[in-house]
């Protein structure tokens, strides 16, 4: 089916193929999974050029060395990983006690697969972001259909063709389209289903799934915070900070949104920072290497943001090369901007900015940036530049967010073996390695008792004379103990 043809028929005969195949079919083995997992690593590395270079034309521009590393190698350095250890993660696990054990009761938790799951992309990585729920969807077993967003069209179709040149459509497929396919999908009766994108669209996405009582994993974003500890060293932080928001323009969920800076060092950061961006960025009108603002509403909403804050009394320090002017708005590119002085009640200061710009607000004690943070909702990340102090720890302890580096960004959602997710605002669940496996399996508990007798006989009639008293015994001896340890008096 082509990117033109997708109808709400199409739709619907394409997800009843997949759940036809897999009743029939039943979970698959092994050499299966890992055989899907190869083809999808087929298809990634066959198609790479063409699905970077359909995302910076989606863009305007998108630098092709940054792409094929986020969209395409650690996709398949995922694939690796996830087919290294998949024995052991299908593996039956056996969490009974000993003692059910000596009474001869054998127990086991069976990893099985849901059946057909639902992977809804958004348009800022739009592979990548679509591939890693489908790694670990397909490793547990199940067949997947993917939503591609219909701001990165090109970028769809080209997945489209490079999955459908490796995969039949009842393994796995590719959806293009717009809104209407888009709300038509999220209400599919999936056994599961994996949305990544803004807390507003995510609402409809839960509220179409709830029809069906769909489980939902939602990625989503947030204001992430990062804090230059008292102790940091000024200028090696601005780099990173500046680094970080730099990538992809600002355009990704794991930004840092705001900086934290000590008061005192205010104007030392923001001279490091300036001189990081100008360093990163000698030109910015024709430098391939700098990231457009996907399309023009996305341009019109950071600027708007930028002016708002300026005319509520912010300070806005566009960061341009020497000898060149803002380029046009039909660029779409924003020269990277710090702004000082701000209102937490500015549009600035309450929205994901997701773009090139990097608010600085001031503080004078580690405890006020805590209160900061929690007054907001909890983000995606958390960012801590300096050493590996006792403040470090009470920011981590006493504050939420999906996850946290410290002296880099992203890294808690780049080490494999960590699991990645939101909370609250920023999300519901998790994936990557075994964590995605265990999201997109159904973890179902075998039993099997022994045949000299039952031990649940003591919930049934007809009950013997004694089991009164050894039951009233039983707990007799076990509150003593309870009873003991809970007189303990305990430091908080």
């Amino acid at each position: 089916m082509t990117a033109s043809s997708w109808t709400l028929d199409g739709l619907g005969e394409a997800f009843e193929s997949q759940v036809r195949a897999h009743c029939e079919s039943g979970p698959p083995s092994y050499e299966v999974r890992v055989h899907r997992l190869d083809r999808l690593g087929a298809a990634l590395s066959k198609h790479a050029d063409a699905l970077v270079r359909a995302i910076s034309a989606d863009y305007g521009n998108r630098p092709l060395a940054g792409a094929l590393a986020a969209e395409v190698l650690l996709q398949l350095e995922e694939i690796r990983t996830t087919k290294k250890n998949l024995r052991a993660w299908m593996a039956p696990r056996r969490p009974q006690p000993r003692y059910f054990r000596a009474a001869g009761v054998d127990a086991w938790v069976e990893p099985t697969p849901l059946g057909v799951v639902g992977v809804i992309s958004p348009w800022n990585f739009p592979v990548a972001l679509a591939i890693q729920p489908t790694i670990a969807a397909l490793a547990a077993g199940n067949r997947v259909a993917i939503k591609m967003s219909d701001l990165t069209p090109r970028t769809g179709e080209a997945l489209r063709q490079a999955i459908a040149e490796h995969f039949d459509h009842d393994e796995l497929t590719v959806v293009t389209g717009g809104l209407e396919i888009a709300t038509a999908f999220a209400a599919l009766p999936f056994d599961h289903l994996f949305f990544t994108g803004s807390p507003a669209v995510a609402r409809q996405v839960q509220r179409a799934a709830a029809e069906h009582l769909t489980p939902v994993t939602l990625e989503l974003g947030g204001k992430n915070p990062s804090v230059v500890a008292p102790d940091a060293d000024v200028a090696a932080a601005a780099r990173r900070v500046v680094a970080a928001r730099l990538a992809n323009s600002g355009q990704l969920c794991l930004s840092p949104d705001h900086v934290f800076v000590p008061r005192a060092k205010e104007r030392e950061f923001l001279a490091a920072a300036e001189s990081a961006c100008r360093h990163a960025l000698p030109t910015l009108a024709e430098n391939p290497d700098y990231c457009t603002i996907v399309n023009d509403q996305h341009y019109r909403r950071i600027t708007a943001l930028i002016e708002e804050a300026r005319a509520q009394g912010a300070v806005v320090r566009e960061v341009l090369p020497p000898d060149e002017q803002r380029p046009p708005a039909s660029s779409r590119r924003i020269p990277f901007t710090l702004v000082t002085n701000t209102k937490p009640d500015m549009r600035l200061m309450q929205e994901e900015i997701f773009g090139p710009v990097l608010p600085v607000l001031p503080y004078d004690s580690v405890d006020e940036v805590i209160r900061q943070v929690n007054d907001q909702p909890h983000p995606l990340a958390a960012y801590w530049f300096g050493p590996d102090s006792a403040e470090f720890r009470r920011f981590v302890a006493r504050t939420r967010s999906g996850g946290v580096t410290r002296n880099d960004f992203a890294l808690h959602a780049s080490v494999a073996g960590l699991p990645f997710g939101g909370v609250g605002q920023s999300g519901t669940g998790y994936y990557h390695g075994q964590f995605g496996f265990d999201t997109f399996s159904h973890l179902r508990s075998v039993a099997v008792s022994p045949e000299a007798f039952s031990p649940v006989s003591m919930l049934s009639p007809p009950f013997h004379p004694r089991l009164e008293k050894a039951l009233r015994l039983t707990i007799r001896v076990c509150g003593r103990r309870f009873r003991r340890l809970a007189s303990k008096e305990i430091t908080p």
